[in-house]
């Protein structure tokens, strides 16, 4: 594939963003910035949540974990349903109740302010890691087919793509961030559906002999009850998938901004499901174009080191027609620009109104607060553009292999003390030391670590997986009843 043809891909998506992103935030303030105006039909609010869950990085590693996992991630993913179905029914309900614009004001609610901080720099730290190890992976990507070809240097490429996302959400925000996820989840899963159409026709078969080809493969293979300790048990697998999509998503700022910018607490949840019943089959589709994917290599001899090279080797190297590296490449860009668009802009809400308190300016009915809060959002916005700038230029010093896996083990050991914490305020009644909050969220992830790095030796051959973060919550759940007292109220 020539670079003309990846800078043309190039251009054209970036022209597109830009247009949907400017007609998105003509008179925006801080309301559409924050919440869209509670405005976004519940349609677009699900369609855009398919794409909000999916980044650049699930586009090139699920495909990538065919050849060692099979479908494994299905188990997953049936995991996420049951999430769904908490967050819509359960979480959902509370955030309209409260009328919150960033989560982690029910935190300020029930247990304080030193709570409320705690909760929003877990938050913080967490996605400023996930949203530029998922953004650092798509540099690589274009590192090796575009930047490498001209000399240009990875910190260049990191920088500008930072630039560009800082560019289409500065004005605004959440409302520009929907609408560019759901066209983000239109170019995604056309792209991934046609280039499954032309590996099929490469391998000389109709879609019935494709289909049954991949069923009778060993990647395939979806469930997996024969050894427990094996990392894709199906318990395991299933039960990690539930934590994991209410820590997430549930608990996350960058995906409930999308889903609460929604008119009402119906249509949020109605959305809500709507969204995970998309999501299974996109998935699946992945999956699938990885199977096939694995099919053609081995038809023709191609070695594949690292499964997250598969996609776009055999996209861009294998012969196929152009239309399918640039399919691949505007998939990719969509996916990673929206993901990183969406990040920057709930890591700016959190900052500004649970770090910075601008939420007492937001609350304000004053036209001199607004403005402050409006030159807050803006410095934030800038500073934490810069700071994943960086970010994502010192991952350039670790290894990609796996990314989906290190992202969720990652968010095991982050999101744990966030997930504990809002558990043992929902679940309980108690009232919790404030000065201990901080402690516990820093010695249950370490806890964790410890029995996890020790467990073949200690639970005899046991390795964890997802599950670490059910541990961690556990773990953290524990230290706050042992620094709570009964609640007076």
């Amino acid at each position: 594939m020539s670079t003309t043809a990846i800078i043309l891909t190039l251009v054209g998506y970036i022209v597109l963003l830009f247009t949907v992103a400017w007609r998105s935030s003509r008179n925006s303030d801080n309301a559409t910035f924050f919440t869209a105006r509670r405005s976004t039909p519940r349609i677009v609010a699900a369609i855009a949540m398919v794409g909000a869950a999916m980044s650049g990085v699930t586009f090139i590693s699920v495909p990538g974990s065919v050849a060692t996992d099979s479908f494994s991630y299905l188990q997953t993913t049936l995991g996420f349903f049951v999430g769904y179905i908490v967050i819509a029914y359960l979480l959902i309900p509370l955030y309209y109740r409260l009328g919150v614009v960033s989560l982690y004001e029910y935190l300020d609610q029930r247990f304080g302010i030193v709570a409320h901080k705690t909760g929003a720099w877990m938050f913080f730290i967490s996605k400023i890691l996930s949203a530029s190890l998922r953004a650092y992976v798509i540099c690589i990507v274009l590192q090796g087919v575009l930047y490498d070809h001209y000399d240009i240097p990875f910190s260049v490429n990191a920088t500008l793509m930072m630039t560009l996302v800082w560019l289409y959400t500065r004005r605004g925000g959440v409302k520009s961030v929907v609408w560019v996820e759901m066209l983000k989840t239109i170019l995604m899963v056309g792209s991934v559906a046609t280039c499954i159409i032309y590996v099929i026709a490469a391998l000389d078969l109709n879609i019935g002999e494709a289909l049954s080809a991949v069923a009778e493969s060993d990647y395939s293979k979806v469930l997996f009850f024969d050894d427990v300790l094996d990392r894709r048990y199906f318990w395991k697998q299933f039960i990690s998938g539930i934590f994991l999509v209410i820590a997430m998503t549930g608990l996350d700022q960058d995906m409930m901004q999308t889903i609460l910018s929604c008119r009402t607490q119906r249509d949020a949840q109605r959305g809500m499901m709507q969204s995970i019943v998309i999501q299974v089959v996109v998935i699946t589709l992945f999956l699938t174009l990885g199977a096939l994917l694995y099919i053609f290599i081995d038809s023709n001899g191609v070695a594949i080191e690292r499964g997250d090279d598969l996609f776009g080797y055999v996209a861009t190297q294998c012969g196929l027609p152009v239309a399918v590296g640039m399919l691949f490449i505007l998939g990719l860009v969509a996916s990673t620009y929206s993901s990183a668009g969406s990040a920057l802009t709930a890591l700016t809400t959190s900052f500004s109104l649970d770090i910075l308190d601008g939420g007492k300016r937001y609350d304000s009915h004053s036209a001199s607060q607004a403005q402050r809060l409006e030159r807050m959002r803006r410095a934030s916005h800038t500073l934490i553009a810069v700071a994943m700038t960086l970010v994502i230029i010192l991952f350039n010093r670790w290894s990609t292999a796996g990314a989906i896996t290190l992202i969720f083990t990652m968010a095991s050991y982050t999101y744990g003390p966030l997930l504990g914490l809002f558990a043992f305020g929902i679940m309980t009644k108690r009232d919790i030391e404030a000065r201990a909050i901080p402690i516990v969220a820093v010695i249950a992830p370490l806890l964790s670590y410890v029995v996890a790095h020790n467990a073949e030796r200690w639970l005899c051959g046991y390795t964890f997986s997802y599950e670490i973060l059910i541990l961690n919550a556990a773990i953290s759940m524990l230290g706050l009843w042992l620094c709570s007292k009964r609640s007076n109220s």
